[in-house]
């Protein structure tokens, strides 16, 4: 039978040089009462010390909470994690080789987990193949400190492959709504499930221990099985949350039933987005849809767009969005409530999105574009001493059939004028875009020439194309001038298409674009993936 103990208890069980499993996809699922405890217990006593965190998706509020808990100089060894973003403060202590710090994929980190509960002792994929978590680049190093190779490449079959050295858990720290006298944990109030049944089962298999934080105890045979997402013959201790703001659905939202409940009727927004920049990307990248693929991924910041063109355009309805930690269906929610779904179709485990995903289940994706250099490269991870992490951008672009890396031109300060049918650059960005070489390598181009992956950057005034041959302008948009807003914006020359053409200038006007997918099937659909 399972112990019910307090969040203090709990962290007072973590001894030194544990490996910790956090669950947790950036608010969602994350037993925040737990962690707050780790960190007051180590600044009252300096213990524990030296633990190692492991964790798939990013986790925290990019302020206080979550692993930035653990952002204390001896409290941490070791992170290795797919997305660092939301806790900077553990940052500086990358930047100062004050802790070992890795960054692999979001996607393979969550395997991983399930791996090592199997007593697998490698995840084997092609994903990261010639980006910065390639051991031939950086084997995921992200500091002079870690040393220690987790990263290597085989060769199976005539094809080369990476190998993660799986990872066991001495503590699993996870988070459900209910757990019953045997420690059975529902998740009926949870709008994501993740990789929590992995990471039990590493723990326990491994010889650690599982606890897991819950809003409320109930009696045995009170829980449908099916909403079991732990059983009981994993969990050791359950922690009930004495505050209930350290038990929030998200870091967001205390609690949202349209999260977890596919019945609810959306809303529908009247409102029209401003043709601005951000707009005029979205509208060139909706027209790569069609209406004979549905399956997509809305992603944060520009790909996010182009679901409110396909509204305005009327043509929202035609395709169903995923997201990568396991929604499917309904309405993709935002800023700290990312990752759940207003009336979700389904919910499954992040490993197996993940299977669907790197197995070729994406038929194309829309992702964000920060840096991209002559070689078709991209970097969305690490800016200096800033390290954003690659979350499940590199699984995603490995294995899409197209990819569509979306953003401006340039970036701090453009401001921009879309007009009957032109567009004028009012004032350039002050940082370029289109660099020599990338600091981080978290899209190959060459891998992706390599694989004959389509490829487009698609920007503001201007679309590029990955061809054998190179990086390619094939599009400019009208009004503006190829040398001064866009060649001498670039720290390159690329090539320049014989068959240069002019971005529709349905693009650039206020009116609706008259998009219809339903008698267009010129291009597979894509996927819009969160950066």
């Amino acid at each position: 039978m399972s112990k019910q103990i307090s969040a203090k208890e709990a962290a007072e069980l973590i001894s030194d040089g544990a490996t910790l499993g956090i669950g947790g996809f950036i608010g969602t699922g994350v037993a925040e009462e737990i962690h707050l405890e780790v960190e007051k217990r180590f600044t009252e006593t300096g213990k524990p010390e030296n633990l190692t965190l492991l964790y798939a998706a990013g986790i925290g509020d990019g302020k206080e909470k979550g692993l930035n808990h653990y952002a204390h100089e001896g409290l941490v060894k070791k992170v290795i994690g797919g997305h660092w973003g939301l806790a900077p403060k553990l940052q500086p202590l990358v930047a100062a080789n004050k802790i070992e710090a890795y960054n692999l994929p979001q996607g393979v980190i969550s395997q991983m987990m399930r791996d090592s509960a199997a007593g697998k002792p490698r995840t084997i994929t092609h994903v990261g193949l010639g980006t910065f978590v390639d051991p031939d680049v950086d084997g995921g190093k992200l500091n002079d400190v870690t040393t220690e190779n987790i990263v290597e490449k085989i060769s199976l079959d005539g094809s080369q492959y990476l190998a993660y050295k799986t990872q066991k858990i001495n503590i699993a720290i996870l988070k459900g709504t209910e757990a019953d006298e045997l420690g059975n944990i529902s998740f009926g109030k949870e709008p994501l499930t993740l990789e929590v049944l992995s990471i039990a089962m590493n723990a326990k298999n491994n010889g650690g221990l599982v606890i897991v934080q819950v809003e409320r105890m109930v009696k045995n045979g009170t829980i449908d099985p099916k909403l079991v997402k732990i059983p009981g013959i994993l969990v050791d201790y359950v922690v009930v949350v004495e505050n209930i703001e350290n038990h929030m659905q998200t870091f967001g939202t205390q609690y949202n039933e349209a999260f977890v409940r596919s019945d609810i009727v959306v809303k529908k927004e009247s409102k029209v987005y401003p043709l601005n920049e951000r707009k005029v990307i979205a509208r060139r990248a909706a027209m790569l849809l069609s209406s004979d693929k549905k399956v997509l991924n809305y992603g944060i910041g520009v790909p996010e767009v182009i679901a409110e063109v396909l509204r305005e355009e009327g043509q929202e309805e035609g395709f169903i969005p995923t997201i990568e930690p396991g929604a499917v269906g309904g309405t993709p929610a935002g800023g700290l409530d990312f990752g759940c779904t207003v009336a979700p179709q389904a919910i499954i485990d992040q490993p197996y999105m993940f299977d669907f995903y790197d197995g070729g289940g994406i038929d194309a994706a829309f992702l964000g574009l920060a840096q991209c250099d002559e070689q078709g490269n991209i970097n969305v991870s690490k800016f200096g001493p800033k390290i954003a992490g690659c979350g499940g951008f590199i699984n995603i672009t490995q294995n899409a059939g197209e990819l569509a890396f979306c953003g401006t031109f340039t970036a701090g300060g453009l401001k921009v004028n879309a007009q009957n049918g032109q567009l004028q650059i009012l004032q350039e960005g002050k940082a370029k875009k289109f660099i020599k070489s990338v600091e981080q390598i978290t899209f190959s181009g060459n891998v992706a020439r390599e694989n004959a992956k389509k490829v487009l950057y698609i920007t503001e005034r201007a679309v590029f194309e990955l061809r054998p041959e190179g990086l390619t302008l094939t599009e400019i948009a009208p009004g503006i001038d190829i040398g001064k807003d866009i060649l001498d914006q670039m720290d390159f020359t690329p090539i320049i298409a014989e068959e240069l053409k002019t971005m529709d200038e349905r693009i650039f006007m206020d009116e609706p674009m008259g998009l219809n997918f339903e008698n267009e099937k010129k291009t597979e659909a894509f996927t819009l993936q969160y950066a």
